[in-house]
């Protein structure tokens, strides 16, 4: 099996159980009352990452891309951001979710990555997203999908905050 399967493999894997950890997170906090926003905002940032999947594999395999030159320092960078996503996600504990769920009288989280950036786990995805068609020699994609990925975070970081600001004035 080549490298590109093999990292596609576990890639695919691993958005598995964070969906699956997504989902038992938004059990806990609509059970504490979470209000959730944008959910068709939400079904738009899903179709980006289906679309992602297909037309990284449809370059990679028809146009007949290769491993790129640079892999090693792209997956050096894209390890980077595993950690950062990661030591976001357990920052947030039950409150890290793929949706916009915002549960009464929480204040933004402030510990682990978020002492030093506002979005540490949206900055996690844009690498990613940015290199992993990269480490491949999938530059359309990691044209296209990073371009589209920037636009649709923008719009739901400024959501995010407008609920946030909700529940918390302070903030």
């Amino acid at each position: 099996m080549s490298p590109f399967w093999i990292f596609l493999a576990i890639l695919i894997l691993q958005r598995i159980s964070e969906l699956l950890l997504a989902r038992r997170n938004e059990r806990v906090v609509r059970a504490n009352g979470a209000r959730e926003y944008d959910e068709k905002g939400y079904r738009v940032i899903v179709l980006m990452h289906i679309l992602f999947f297909i037309s990284l594999i449809s370059e990679y395999v028809f146009l007949n891309r290769t491993i790129n030159y640079f892999w090693a320092p792209l997956l050096i960078l894209f390890l980077i951001a595993q950690i950062l996503r990661y030591w976001a996600i357990s920052s947030l504990g039950y409150n890290w979710n793929t949706k916009i769920l915002v549960t009464p009288n929480t204040r933004p989280v402030a510990k682990g990555p978020y002492k030093y950036r506002r979005h540490p786990n949206y900055l996690a995805v844009i690498i990613e997203i940015a290199v992993i068609p990269l480490i491949f020699s999938c530059y359309i994609t990691a044209v296209t999908f990073t371009l589209l990925n920037l636009a649709l975070l923008k719009r739901r970081i400024r959501i995010e905050e407008e609920a946030l600001s909700i529940v918390d004035p302070r903030n």
